[in-house]
């Protein structure tokens, strides 16, 4: 019993000195911890913007995205993406897309993949995961919801 009572007393006298330093560790360490790529801009032509935490950033070539970005293009924009698991999405003049979810499990192409496409044009060549789980990619328009069980497919949404 006396063993664990000085355990016990050591662990609570311990505790309040180190608590803000392993707190500061953690929140300093865990930022990019958080923003885990899952594709990225290949080609970006026009007006391309992309949307991350309320702000907004130039779509340019080689950005890295993130799961809940939105991709916005302009009248005259056009933006090609390589996704992680290699599928290609090109989204056409005015169109709004968000990545909603994006998992990968690089050794088993486990995983699924969720985007919105709210306007505009989207061509989708399915990747790895897809090819691996059909059912693990899907497409929402305001309308209707694809599951994507080919390789290849556009769809559209006006305004």
């Amino acid at each position: 019993m006396k063993q664990t009572k000085s355990f016990r007393r050591a662990g609570r006298d311990a505790r309040p000195g180190c608590l803000p330093v392993a707190l500061a560790a953690m929140l300093v360490g865990s930022g990019p911890a958080w923003a885990v790529d899952i594709g990225q801009v290949k080609i970006a032509r026009g007006q391309v913007s992309v949307e991350r935490g309320g702000a907004s950033m130039a779509g340019t070539a080689g950005l890295r995205l993130q799961a809940a970005d939105t991709v916005r293009t302009g009248s005259d924009g056009a933006v090609g993406i390589t996704m992680n698991d290699d599928s290609l999405l090109s989204a056409g003049p005015n169109s709004v897309l968000s990545l909603d979810r994006f998992a990968l499990d690089a050794s088993t192409n486990q995983g699924s993949f969720s985007a919105t496409l709210n306007r505009g044009t989207l061509a989708v060549v399915s990747g790895r995961l897809a090819k691996q789980s059909p059912e693990a990619m899907t497409v929402r328009t305001p309308r209707a919801v694809l599951g994507v069980r080919g390789t290849e497919f556009v769809v559209s949404v006006g305004d």
